[in-house]
């Protein structure tokens, strides 16, 4: 099998592709040919060394995939050789990553593909769609009729944290940084978008909530904008931020809304070894809603193979990329 290999870890730290052995199968796993893999912050965040502690050289970048099953484990039910699946699975300490042409996985994580996606479409899903439905859904508890503010709606987290909500039946305003992504988070699903960049947070909260604030605030971009989210929470709100590692925070306005706030880091299971299993239920429910028609991937149009992940990572840095970057694969 083909890999990408990193030997050490830093800025622009080069990637390596290289030819390796099939390594063998544990129980629990099955064997995977990657047909495509998703990139997301944390991969360049490792690679850059921010995330030492989660991942050590050399390694294989690469949580999120698509492909098809080869082979699987002794003690793995329900999935077959030829089965199209899912997952966020790999990347880290002790799992193989998905930048490479086949890979090992624990079942657990997986889930079959929804039938109406392709590889490259399918696998822009995983981690975002788990992270924000952790946050909303589970954490947050979004009802219907509550009022939801999310931030950065044309992202990866965001784009999909608009379509639950909006699913969930809130109300659901979504910030963005033009107004081309402003658009994107109508037809989402929000009912207003609102172009942060030349709006103030007390401006949209009396203009949208009367100055009451939203019952529900997930916040995608971290550091100050923790900060913001709290400012537009409502009295016994919640808020929801999924980067609050490298942010000092201050917890001390979130008293006069009495509100809480939940840290989501969604790759706890993988790291722990421990609930696995949600996962996959999660990507299996999402499949649902994806066949139904009610929940959709936004990928960025730009198409880039193993050989372009430095671009592809460079990309993601900028900015300037609107839904999600994938690794076309096989």
């Amino acid at each position: 099998m083909q890999r990408l290999v990193l030997d050490s870890l830093g800025p622009d730290a080069p990637f390596r592709l290289e030819e390796a052995p099939s390594a063998p199968l544990g129980p629990n796993e099955v064997r995977i040919a990657v047909r495509a893999a998703g990139i997301n912050p944390i991969d360049t965040k490792i690679r850059g060394g921010a995330y030492g502690d989660i991942a050590n050289t050399p390694v294989v970048l690469g949580c999120d995939l698509a492909g098809e099953i080869t082979e699987i484990g002794a003690a793995v039910p329900g999935f077959a050789p030829g089965d199209h699946v899912y997952g966020c699975a790999g990347g880290l300490i002790g799992r193989d990553g998905s930048y490479a042409s086949e890979m090992r996985a624990d079942h657990r994580l997986l889930a079959r593909m929804p039938a109406n996606l392709s590889f490259r479409e399918a696998a822009a899903l995983p981690l975002v769609t788990i992270t924000a439905w952790e946050a909303l859904i589970e954490r947050a508890k979004v009802q219907p009729g509550e009022r939801v503010l999310v931030h950065g709606a044309a992202g990866g987290v965001g784009h999909v944290g608009v379509q639950l909500a909006h699913l969930a039946g809130a109300i659901v305003d979504a910030t963005a940084s033009s107004p081309d992504k402003a658009l994107i988070a109508r037809e989402l699903g929000a009912a207003h978008a609102i172009e942060y960049r030349s709006t103030p947070v007390a401006d949209y909260v009396a203009a949208r909530t009367g100055g009451a604030g939203y019952d529900v605030v997930f916040d995608t971009i971290g550091n100050a904008n923790i900060a913001t989210s709290i400012a537009a929470v409502a009295t016994n709100g919640r808020v929801a931020t999924i980067l609050a590692r490298d942010t000092a925070l201050d917890l001390g306005p979130l008293m006069p809304h009495n509100a809480t706030l939940h840290v989501v880091f969604m790759l706890v299971p993988m790291l722990r070894d421990r609930d696995l299993e949600r996962h996959g239920d999660i990507l299996t429910r999402a499949a649902r809603l994806v066949e139904a028609g009610r929940l959709k991937p936004l990928l960025d149009p730009e198409r880039f193979t193993l050989a372009d992940a430095g671009a592809a990572h460079a990309k993601l840095a900028s900015g300037k990329a609107v839904g999600k970057l994938v690794l076309d694969i096989g």
